[in-house]
């Protein structure tokens, strides 16, 4: 559940990382500040938590979290080693998905290392980069696919796919945009592409934008037209209030947030969006002793999710007793909702759902 978070220098990415984990990661307003990645483990906000602790009075409540680094400011030519660019590319090989911070206000106090204000240039700068890098990793591959191919026609699809991928990254265009069968995913995972990584763009905007709307920031609605032909997703944010937001106690917090009209902070909405662009879900316990939310990937089956909580619990899974969270809160605890039937036993092939709560049956 590694996220990288990555931009040009001077975008707010060290300020958005601070806000997430309310840490001191250095943050100055001069290209390379940050060199190795700062790291960060994020609580995911999740209400359901609150709720159903106020029904069992736990000993502890634990979410599921998200782990963060903040990544070394990227320069035209991080491909062939410019700035930091080895570095670079090898701690985005680390992670697992990108959230790429873009710069939408303007600021003369604040230098843009491009030394103009333009989103979309900024994003195609990293962008081709590491298209760039994958198209060294895509040429060797398909050097040795010729060869063995001659031979063995079994690596044809393999070979029509890294030739399509080229064709692709030579004409500009991001392998994102393209629809895979789900043979070619497959194929793809063994590729370890950088451009393929899902991303989450984050456009920073100021707080002036934030607090009298942003509907018209042409630079916000240049990157979601972006985004879109990508079917990446587009979280807006101002890092600066954000960082402000963070340090605030709860209390303090929802009344900030209740003076602009926002239902949530920025990084509540970029945690979130994060966690589910990992493919990602929670299935809950609550007990005495603790309330807690289990991160698996979506499509995961009982016994898989079981094994999260202790790998017997797999080795050994008879059934699972589940209920959906809100049915559990209406009832107002196990013992209404068993009078009423609603605590269902579900076998081996019962694919987990986002918000079950389970009390897993096991024997070993």
């Amino acid at each position: 559940m590694k996220l990288g978070i990555v931009g040009l220098p001077n975008v707010g990415k060290s300020t958005l990382f601070n806000a997430l984990t309310a840490s001191k990661a250095e943050a100055e307003n001069y290209p390379f500040c940050t060199i190795e990645p700062n790291v960060g483990i994020v609580p995911v906000p999740d209400h359901r938590l609150d709720e159903l602790a106020n029904l069992v009075n736990p000993e502890k409540i634990t979410p599921a979290t998200v782990e963060f680094f903040d990544i070394a400011g990227l320069v035209k030519g991080a491909s062939s080693g410019e700035g930091l660019g080895n570095k670079f590319l090898s701690h985005i090989r680390e992670v697992e998905a990108i959230v790429h911070v873009v710069r939408c206000f303007e600021d003369e106090n604040v230098t843009h290392v491009e030394g103009r204000i333009d989103p979309i240039s900024d994003i195609e700068i990293i962008n081709i980069e590491l298209m760039l890098a994958d198209l060294e990793i895509i040429d060797k591959r398909l050097s040795k696919v010729e060869k063995v191919l001659k031979g063995d026609k079994s690596y044809l699809k393999e070979y029509e796919l890294l030739s399509t991928l080229k064709k692709t990254i030579e004409d500009g265009k991001s392998p994102r945009t393209l629809d895979f069968s789900e043979e070619e995913k497959e194929m793809i995972k063994s590729f370890s592409l950088l451009s393929l990584k899902p991303v989450l763009y984050i456009c920073n905007i100021s707080e002036d934008d934030l607090m009298e709307g942003y509907e018209n920031n042409s630079y916000v609605n240049s990157v979601k037209k972006y985004a879109e032909l990508e079917n990446s997703e587009v979280i807006v944010v101002s890092a600066k209030i954000e960082s402000e937001i963070s340090l605030l106690d709860k209390e303090e917090k929802e009344m900030f947030l209740n003076e602009l009209n926002l239902k949530e902070s920025g990084l509540d909405k970029l945690i979130k969006a994060s966690y589910s662009l990992l493919g990602l879900m929670s299935f809950l316990t609550a007990g005495p002793k603790e309330v807690r939310a289990w991160t698996i990937k979506k499509e995961t089956k009982a016994p898989q999710a079981a094994g999260k909580i202790h790998t017997d619990m797999e080795r050994g899974f008879i059934r699972a007793e589940v209920i959906n969270y809100k049915e559990l809160i209406e009832c107002n605890g196990y013992t209404h909702a068993r009078e009423k039937g609603l605590i269902r036993s579900e076998g081996k092939d019962y694919i987990m759902q986002d918000g079950d709560v389970v009390v897993f049956r096991f024997n070993v």
